[in-house]
């Protein structure tokens, strides 16, 4: 039987506190679990901007690699833009983005991040937690996803905190998904309210006795085997993430599972039918049983080709224009996802196998 206990726990080799994230109670907390994991090099910094993550050559640029290294292996403990703490519309996974990190230590050479956050990609936490699960409240019943949807009203107002990090890849050096489920869990809404994370680890044990009601759904984000052993680096195993989404289920959460980014490679069926299988065994007879399932095909946008070619010059990830389709975002954007006939023939495949192969898990979205 698959274990519960991680392949990997990420420690940041250095620690760097912001002016205004050290005067907030949260940083101590993120202290000291830093010092409990062995992190020695905790740096106070004299302002509200982060320094010292770029790493210049020989030839006085920046080195793209090394700057890289240096910034996933840190953990900046910052205040939350304004911008942040005005929560916003995240389709279609939820009815409002809550951000509690931004940056994630795993190197999945797909990163869905790559593009989207300027500078080198640090992992930074917010100290002012309280501010942002107090932003939670005004938010209530005013969601465009599932509190006024007739197929996911039940859910009541959802709350993404995954967006832009894996609050349980990081949860042992900062505590904040813990204090989330707690207050979601525990506070006083004037209506319901579901906490919503995914993650590619498996180190739940914390989260199992936490006073969740059932408030909080979290999903493992899983792949097929050549996908994950290829592309995921600096992650736990699927079959750790899927144990760790067992023991959740058991513990009384709603779960679910990410199938993200899905690839037709190689022989994608009888690997993604395996991955299935091994999550439907993983989930069989756990007593009132909430599964939710969520299909995310691989897509990019020229600014994270870019990025990610930088990060990981020799990846074998397919991004090759000519072979997709453009689309075109409400504002302009671009991104290239998969001509229209190999969209069809994944999610007509991934229709039939889930509803044979899983069939206690709810469809939420497929894109």
């Amino acid at each position: 039987m698959p274990t519960t206990t991680p392949t990997r726990l990420w420690v940041p080799r250095r620690v760097l506190v912001t002016r205004s994230a050290a005067e907030r109670p949260h940083t101590a907390t993120v202290l000291e679990r830093c010092a409990a994991a062995g992190v020695t090099d905790v740096e106070f910094l004299p302002a509200d901007r982060i320094t010292g993550l770029r790493v210049t050559g020989p030839d006085g640029e920046t080195d793209q690699r090394a700057t890289y290294a240096r910034a996933k292996s840190t953990l900046a403990v910052v205040v939350s833009p304004p911008s942040q703490r005005r929560l916003q519309p995240i389709p279609p996974s939820a009815d409002w983005r809550l951000d509690l990190a931004q940056g994630c230590p795993a190197h999945c050479q797909y990163c869905y991040l790559a593009g989207s956050l300027g500078g080198p990609p640090v992992t930074r936490v917010y100290a002012d937690l309280d501010d942002v699960l107090g932003a939670m409240d005004e938010h209530v019943g005013r969601g465009g996803v599932t509190s006024t949807s007739a197929a996911r009203g039940h859910e009541g107002t959802t709350f993404e905190a995954s967006c832009y990090t894996d609050p349980l890849g990081i949860e042992h050096v900062t505590g904040s998904l813990s204090a989330a489920i707690t207050h979601v869990g525990t506070h006083a809404f004037a209506g319901p309210v579901q906490l919503r994370a995914t993650t590619k680890f498996g180190a739940v044990e914390p989260l199992l006795d936490l006073p969740h009601h059932g408030r909080t759904r979290i999903r493992a984000s899983v792949n097929a085997a050549g996908v994950a052993g290829r592309f995921e680096g600096g992650t736990d195993s699927v079959p750790v993430r899927l144990a760790g989404l067992g023991a959740l289920a058991r513990a009384g959460y709603p779960v679910g599972v990410t199938i993200a980014p899905i690839m037709p490679r190689g022989d994608w069926r009888a690997e993604y039918g395996a991955l299935l299988d091994a999550a439907a065994h993983e989930l069989a007879g756990v007593p009132g049983l909430d599964l939710t399932v969520e299909c995310i095909t691989h897509r990019f946008t020229p600014s994270s080709k870019d990025v990610l070619e930088g990060w990981y010059p020799r990846t074998q990830l397919e991004m090759d224009p000519d072979e997709r389709s453009r689309k075109r975002g409400k504002f302009g954007s671009v991104k290239y996802v998969y001509p229209a006939a190999t969209m069809g023939e994944l999610r007509s495949w991934f229709t039939e196998a889930l509803e044979t192969r899983i069939p206690a898990a709810r469809p939420l979205y497929w894109t």
